[in-house]
């Protein structure tokens, strides 16, 4: 890892003028500002926040970058990833990114700077540039719910191409033919994996990708609301939605109460993620739910397995079950 007395010789100044640009102290002329600012960035350094004392010790800090903290799935994939954490001896930095690389990047950067000693990551995008940067560190990295095929990373996440073929394969089975997936962002492996699980069954199915209705967007409640206003316009218009999470459903049963459309007498609806039983007292949807809090406990002692010491093993890429369970939401397509 770079340090101070890197960036200064670098830049060709004394490490006094790096500091003085880092803590914004003393004056430092524009010029050799500009030198030191571009090897920090040429370097990849990230200053110690921590201070002198922290350099050569262990902070048992890690950081957990979810995606969105309101979602309850995230909720309690925080809590499995607490929960081992405690009993590891380690305490947690947590933020969320709201899905978009700036604000991960962001609090990456800060995180190095407090100098954590690994990070559990949900990277917002399949870019690599974040991933890199903590690599480069020498930081230990486990990513979690998010599959990335070309860096050298554990990962722990979910089976999102086999749960989204099996709720569109219940779907096909209840005799429904124009199907809609109301999809997460297209840069997001796990609405890239939930597309593929569609596809796969409507192909079965014999529905060529000529017949695909998949609409793209974010995993929100709002996106779910415009994603299936969007669909209703569609003629035919589909007689079953698939929402790629929990808070593309809620969108979508806003939209559909609207329009006095009844679920599942008049469209059927299958959900990636329901909510928890302690918030959901009557589930209704028909869903493939991810063990959210298996993946935090799992990705966590993952990660605290490296920090132990266990570098050289082979990397895991775990992909965890998802349960599929039938409710009233779905049911056959209504009578012509």
């Amino acid at each position: 890892m770079p340090n101070i007395r890197d960036v200064a010789q670098r830049a060709g100044v004394a490490p006094i003028t790096v500091s003085r640009v880092i803590n914004d102290t003393g004056y430092v002329s524009d010029e050799l500002r500009q030198r030191v600012e571009q090897a920090i960035s040429d370097l990849n350094y990230v200053p110690n926040r921590l201070g002198p004392s922290m350099r050569s010790k262990r902070s048992n800090t890690v950081g957990l970058v979810v995606a969105d903290i309101t979602n309850p799935f995230w909720t309690t994939v925080v809590r499995g990833v607490e929960d081992a954490a405690y009993k590891a001896g380690y305490h947690l930095f947590l933020c969320n990114s709201d899905e978009s690389v700036y604000k991960e990047r962001e609090y990456v950067e800060l995180l190095l700077s407090r100098q954590v000693d690994g990070f559990l990551i949900v990277p917002a995008e399949t870019q690599f540039d974040v991933l890199e940067l903590i690599q480069k560190q020498g930081k230990a990295i486990v990513l979690l719910d998010r599959y990335v095929s070309t860096r050298s990373i554990d990962i722990v996440r979910g089976d999102s191409e086999g749960a989204g073929y099996q709720l569109t394969r219940h779907l096909l089975d209840l005799q429904h033919r124009d199907i809609a997936l109301l999809n997460g962002p297209r840069l997001a492996s796990t609405a890239v994996e939930r597309a593929k699980g569609y596809r796969r069954a409507m192909n079965e199915a014999g529905f060529s990708d000529k017949s695909e209705r998949i609409l793209w967007g974010e995993y929100t409640q709002e996106s779910g609301y415009y994603q299936s206003l969007e669909a209703l316009q569609w003629r035919p218009r589909p007689t079953a939605l698939i929402a790629a999470n929990n808070f593309i459903a809620l969108g979508v049963v806003r939209v559909l109460d609207n329009f006095g459309l009844r679920i599942p007498q008049d469209i059927s609806l299958a959900v990636f993620d329901d909510l928890p039983v302690e918030l959901n007292l009557r589930p209704f949807f028909t869903s493939a739910d991810q063990p959210a809090y298996e993946m935090g406990f799992l990705a966590a002692n993952t990660l605290f397995e490296r920090l132990g010491g266990n570098r050289s093993s082979e990397l895991k890429d775990i992909v965890l079950p998802f349960k599929f369970t039938v409710r009233s939401s779905s049911a056959p397509p209504p009578s012509p």
